[in-house]
């Protein structure tokens, strides 16, 4: 088989040229030189997608059906719905965590349950295939119909997927496969981009869903190009501590469902198995009611959660006091402490500042301010808030208490776990009374603060 050629294109400006070199020619940018494969030309074409144009046709969005892409359930029913109901045919999803955070061992799983039903292929770069056989063995599971390739080479690869012609496809992982048409090593930004989009084209043209396992930076993104992220149609994230048993699917990104869906497991010795109540994990169980505790109920995707948020406040013994957050944002704090001096007039600017979201989840909504604010007064005046009170709002910079989105089905969910009190936005207030929960609408955070006393 004869070596495509090669070029070097600068991420800057795109330019081109046929050697590597420090500087590019064109824009005089250093180090913005990349290998690629250099595109074959098409005759009477000038580029790849010439022929899809030609052969495409400008049609009436009104003539196009709409039909509903139909799903393959993965036999997890969490993760189906992190995926937004199950694989799609013809999809690419990345799945990325950190190692040990059991990436392998769920679509492991997930095969072999697929496998009993449709022609799977699991595409190893990292384990031998006596490895995920003991690995099955282990887990308990039937896997006897699941086809196994340990192989990194990407043009192997293609031609078993073609000559098997599976229905999903595992790669384990994306950034040891290489390609013989590039020079660099396995895992640069070329092989990545090239390897990516070789295996997306396949994924479309023969209808195959292909799950590609991606490795995570130690600032936890992953790794490789970002148009890895663009290329794919759905972009997981494994998040939990390896020390713990707990492990959390977060959706980034999905053309055929919602973003942020959560997807709550719990590793054990036969695999990650899913957790029907995941608002149990993230809540503390006191034997008695402590200061700095507050639990509130935010929105991940469809699903709410209700999370303990915990403050502890102690006299500072150092000119420097401290602010930590763990589980939430870090700035945010500090915008939550000024709002709570200059509005409600507590002042903390003598005082370290721990907060942490119990359970190891992470919170990028607003709708945490007020409980946050409401944790923080608690430990302060080293005053319990009531056992079965929830909260919820955002908190503005004029003191104000913002509605959040969802705020009935929050409610209905406290409701349902036992929760008996809630201060909430005003604007979010039931126009019909919830059944089993008095509410407490609140416009101001010195409001909400003064409810405490």
């Amino acid at each position: 088989m004869a070596k495509a050629k090669t070029i070097y294109s600068c991420t800057e400006c795109g330019g081109q040229t046929p050697k590597w070199q420090g500087q590019c020619p064109h824009c005089m940018e250093w180090n913005t030189l990349i290998e690629s494969v250099a595109e074959a030309a098409v005759p009477g074409a000038k580029n790849r997608f010439s022929a899809l144009a030609a052969s495409g046709k400008v049609q009436l969005l009104s003539e196009v059906e709409a039909a509903e892409v139909p799903r393959t359930p993965t036999g997890i029913e969490e993760f189906d719905r992190v995926l937004g109901g199950g694989l799609v045919a013809g999809a690419v999803v990345l799945i990325g965590g950190d190692p040990g955070i059991g990436k392998s061992t769920l679509l492991l799983q997930v095969l072999a349950h697929l496998s009993n039903q449709q022609n799977t292929l699991y595409v190893s770069g990292e384990e031998s295939a006596q490895q995920i056989a003991l690995r099955a063995k282990r887990l308990a599971l039937d896997a006897r119909s699941l086809r196994l390739l340990p192989e990194i080479q990407l043009e192997k690869i293609q031609a078993a997927i073609t000559a098997d012609k599976p229905d999903v496809v595992v790669i384990d992982s994306i950034q040891t496969v290489y390609s013989e048409q590039l020079t660099s090593a396995p895992g640069s930004v070329a092989q990545v981009r090239e390897c990516a989009a070789q295996l997306t084209r396949i994924a479309k043209s023969q209808n195959i869903t292909i799950i590609l396992v991606g490795h995570v930076t130690k600032e936890g993104a992953l790794a490789g190009p970002r148009v890895l992220e663009h290329i794919v149609d759905t972009v997981l994230y494994f998040e939990g501590d390896t020390h713990s048993s707990f492990r959390l699917i977060r959706a980034f990104k999905n053309r055929f469902g919602a973003v942020n869906e959560l997807g709550v497991f719990a590793m054990t010795e036969k695999g990650l198995r899913e957790v029907s109540n995941p608002s149990a994990l993230f809540l503390s169980q006191h034997g008695q009611q402590v200061a700095g505790s507050c639990v509130m109920v935010t929105q991940e995707g469809t699903r709410p959660l209700l999370v303990e948020i915990q403050a502890l406040l102690d006299e500072a013994h150092s000119p420097n006091v401290r602010r930590l957050s763990l589980g939430l944002e870090q700035n945010r704090l500090a915008m939550l402490l000024a709002v709570l001096h200059r509005h409600a007039g507590i002042a903390c600017y003598d005082q370290d500042v721990f907060i942490n979201a119990v359970g190891g989840v992470k919170i990028t909504e607003p709708g945490a301010d007020l409980a946050v604010i409401l944790a923080m007064v608690s430990s302060l005046r080293n005053k319990p808030l009531p056992e079965k009170l929830v909260v919820f709002g955002e908190v503005g910079l004029a003191g104000e208490v913002r509605p959040v989105q969802r705020g009935q089905e929050r409610l209905r969910e406290a409701a349902k776990l036992g929760f008996t009190q809630a201060i909430i936005p005003k604007a979010n207030a039931p126009k019909q009374k919830i059944a089993g929960i008095e509410i407490i609408a609140v416009e101001r955070v010195e409001e909400a603060v003064n409810r405490m006393r």
